[in-house]
């Protein structure tokens, strides 16, 4: 049960976080349109990768489409992590990879409200 809602609260967490870093993209904040800016991203190119996060932080709150909601979103955070190395930014991926590893650990526990029939 512990489990449960520790994951619960970990999906809440990560789906908070995607709507509000997908939400900075697709609006054009400042902090957003300057680190895509470092790798060259159009606007247009940020609107649509705010799209994507937005559409994974969705897909994750329904057991239909949970894993591939985190599988969504563990990819576009690891897009960001290689973009980051990329530019030798070895920071700004480490700040990354607790986020890419939730969504691990999440697809590890499964989706909380869903009946365990094994």
């Amino acid at each position: 049960m512990l489990i449960k809602i520790i994951n619960s609260l970990l999906i809440l967490f990560v789906v908070y976080m995607g709507f509000k870093q997908g939400w900075a993209m697709l609006t054009g904040k400042p902090e957003m349109l300057n680190m895509f800016g470092k790798w060259h991203f159009s606007n247009r190119g940020i609107f649509i990768f705010g799209i994507v996060t937005l559409l994974s932080a969705v897909l994750i709150l329904f057991p239909q489409t949970f894993v591939f909601g985190n599988f969504l979103m563990a990819t576009t955070i690891l897009f960001i992590i290689c973009l980051q190395l990329s530019v030798r930014d070895l920071k700004g991926a480490a700040i990354e990879v607790p986020f890419f590893l939730m969504n691990l650990v999440i697809i590890y526990l499964q989706y909380p409200l869903q009946n365990q029939t094994k």
